[in-house]
């Protein structure tokens, strides 16, 4: 049976985000990237998140293991404006609890187009 895929798009997990988590395809756009992110956060997949993160910007690790209580909810994509032809910008508010209390992470993130893949570098939070 099919899953849904946790970055909200109406397709299942292995024809969405999945080609692009193991490794078959990149993410054609920033906005699929970031998609791609969020579901790695849900599932864990430190190893795909690491990789798609601009070397530049890239912390040393993640340790999502230790971050085992975060349980993400739901992705709303707000806005996606392409810069120029390799620099790109995502608006989105991903919805997550920790502990049963409901957070929220509304980030501007910045991508760039590099030997044809799509990376995050950074981005800006937004205030509650």
């Amino acid at each position: 049976m099919p899953s849904p895929c946790p970055c909200g798009a109406k397709a299942d997990l292995a024809h969405c985000c999945g080609p692009y988590l193991e490794g078959g395809e990149p993410a054609p756009s920033a906005e699929a990237l970031m998609r791609s992110r969020y579901t790695a956060y849900t599932l864990g997949r430190e190893d795909y998140l690491m990789a798609t993160w601009h070397p530049a910007h890239r912390p040393d690790a993640l340790n999502l293991a230790a971050d085992g209580a975060t349980k993400w909810l739901g992705l709303e994509v707000k806005t996606c404006h392409s810069v120029d032809a390799s620099h790109a910008t995502v608006e989105f508010v991903a919805r997550y609890k920790i502990g049963g209390r409901a957070h929220r992470l509304h980030e501007t993130s910045r991508f760039v187009l590099l030997d044809g893949r799509w990376l995050y570098t950074d981005g800006d939070i937004h205030p509650k």
